[in-house]
Parts: structure tokens; sequence; C-alpha cells
């Protein structure tokens, strides 16, 4: 049996946007590594707020994912606004 030479690409911003969308902007190097990461932190925060788990303690079960992010950096990206609104 062979296996397809294609390789599929892990898509973390499913949701927003397809598969296809994502590899052709991450192949032309039109994404933010750290806006898709903060993206995905955003999304386990309030993943784990709907689950009842405190604010604290979702904050720090961040922190073992993201041990190089201090807690005060986490709490920063998990209460960012989408930007300013006018």
């Amino acid at each position: 049996m062979q296996i397809p030479s294609e390789s599929f690409t892990f898509n973390p911003l499913e949701g927003l946007i397809s598969g296809d969308i994502y590899e052709a902007l991450d192949s032309q190097n039109l994404l933010s590594e750290k806006g898709v990461r903060d993206y995905q932190i955003r999304r386990q925060f309030r993943s784990m707020r709907r689950g009842d788990v405190p604010a604290y303690e979702a904050i720090e079960q961040l922190r073992e994912e993201y041990p190089y992010l201090q807690f005060d950096t986490l709490r920063k990206i998990v209460y960012k606004l989408n930007g300013a609104r006018r």
C-alpha cells in the first residue's frame, strides 16, 4: 500500500478559514505565528470557561502548555479585545 505524497497541514484556524486558504496563506508566509498562537490560546480559554473552570485555573492550565509565557502575558492575551472599536 502506498501513502499519498500530498501532505496534510494542520489548520489551527479551523472554523475561521478553510484548510486550502490556510495552506495558501502559510506557504506565502502571510500568517503571524504569534497571532495564530494567541487565537488558539483564546479559544482554549473560552472552552475551559464554558466548562466552568475558574479563570485563574484556566490561565494556570495554559501556563503548563505554554511555559515560556508568564501569567500576566496569558491574562492579557485571553482578555484582549479584537481591535479598537470606533
